[in-house]
């Protein structure tokens, strides 16, 4: 889940790093070459680029298990409208893992551009479209949350529903990423041997390039941020109606007034409040740098190199913490990882405590799939054989 601000601001590898005068070579007014120095690849640059390293492997083997384990491992129980959420958002976070990070390291050491303008046109769509697709799928699970719990009548559509939204976020995802193609380019600077990934001339007027930032910063973050809101506030207040509702005096959850809503789904539902509060949590304070940095661009001389740098990689952490929380609270995914680390280790798995994991991993999927057991997954729950 997470975003780039290099994607906004037209700068080289890190949008708030370069304060020298190329960085008037980036943006819609012309540029001038009398006083320009070459930026360098500096000790808090080279901290980014190993902090980045370290995420990008962890990110890529434990969103890849994920991935494994849904497709292929016990995950594959999980009820048939979540396997297409959590296999989606695996996926979106891979994306970010083998796009956005490789390229920010790589664009932080060379400072510079080598690869060509076919490869700076998409490089920067495929970091555009990653991004998108990693917050819209956290809305599509918001909205998947939201109708569980209230509407749970109409869980049995929820399949062809999801898989209708992640048809709708992967589209618009794309959808928007396509500019990137048409206003990125490779261009060297007059006079001096250097050549960067940038918009320089593809809008008028610099305000043209502000009003594409905020647009992108719309839909990256205040429209997806503003639908999980609505969303969780609607859910947080019908569970508090149905609890004060309760006449026995206990804080049981009912739906419909008489049907408990199942522990499966309750479960569900926290381990998606996590992740999205992890997405808000991790990005929020580069986003709003971002902000600052296009309405007072003097800022950037007074900030410390490293803080832009912290900021970045701690959005990046995002990325990472999202399989985490599956693991958390799935029994199955534990269950397979124990498999992994015994047979790389040369290990045989003790038969106890393979059977225990299973047990466990049955009593959260119930009858019907890992996550859920309502009327949805009694119907169209996934056979793991």
């Amino acid at each position: 889940m997470s975003g780039n601000l290099s994607l906004w601001m037209s700068t080289p590898a890190d949008p708030l790093q370069n304060t020298n005068i190329f960085s008037q070579v980036n943006s819609s007014a012309p540029p001038s070459t009398q006083t320009w120095e070459a930026p360098s690849f500096t000790v808090a640059a080279r901290c980014r680029v190993a902090a980045t390293l370290v995420l990008f492997v962890f990110a890529a083997v434990s969103n890849l298990s994920v991935l494994i384990s849904v497709c292929w491992g016990r995950g594959f129980r999980l009820a048939a409208h979540l396997f297409p959420l959590i296999a989606s958002l695996a996926s979106a976070d891979l994306m970010m893992t083998f796009v956005v990070m490789p390229l920010d390291a790589i664009w932080n050491i060379t400072v510079q551009w080598y690869a060509g303008d076919i490869m700076c046109k998409l490089l920067c769509f495929l970091k555009l479209f990653a991004m998108h697709a990693a917050v819209f799928i956290l809305v599509v699970i918001s909205l998947d949350r939201y109708r569980a719990i209230l509407h749970p009548l109409d869980s049995l559509d929820a399949g062809l529903r999801n898989r209708r939204m992640l048809m709708v976020a992967w589209t618009l995802s794309l959808l928007l990423a396509l500019p990137q193609l048409f206003i990125f380019r490779a261009i060297k600077a007059e006079g001096v041997d250097f050549t960067q990934c940038v918009t320089h001339g593809s809008f008028q007027h610099h305000w043209h390039e502000t009003a594409y930032n905020m647009f992108h910063f719309v839909t990256l973050y205040v429209f997806p941020l503003l639908v999980m809101i609505f969303c969780y506030t609607r859910i947080f207040t019908k569970i508090n109606g149905q609890m004060h509702k309760s006449k026995d005096g206990e804080h049981c959850l009912r739906r419909n007034g008489t049907d408990i809503i199942p522990k499966a789904r309750m479960k569900t539902l926290k381990m998606t409040i996590v992740i999205v509060s992890s997405f808000v949590i991790c990005w929020t304070p580069y986003y709003l740098l971002g902000i600052w940095y296009w309405f007072q661009p003097a800022i950037i001389q007074h900030t410390p190199e490293y803080v832009h740098h912290i900021l970045f990689v701690f959005g990046n952490l995002n990325t990472c913490c999202d399989p985490v929380i599956y693991g958390f609270y799935t029994a199955s995914f534990r269950a397979d990882l124990t498999d992994v680390v015994a047979c790389f280790c040369g290990r045989k798995i003790n038969n106890t405590l393979a059977h225990s994991m299973d047990r466990l991993s049955a009593q959260s999927a119930g009858a019907s799939g890992e996550m859920e057991s309502d009327v949805s997954s009694n119907q169209h729950s996934r056979n793991p054989s």
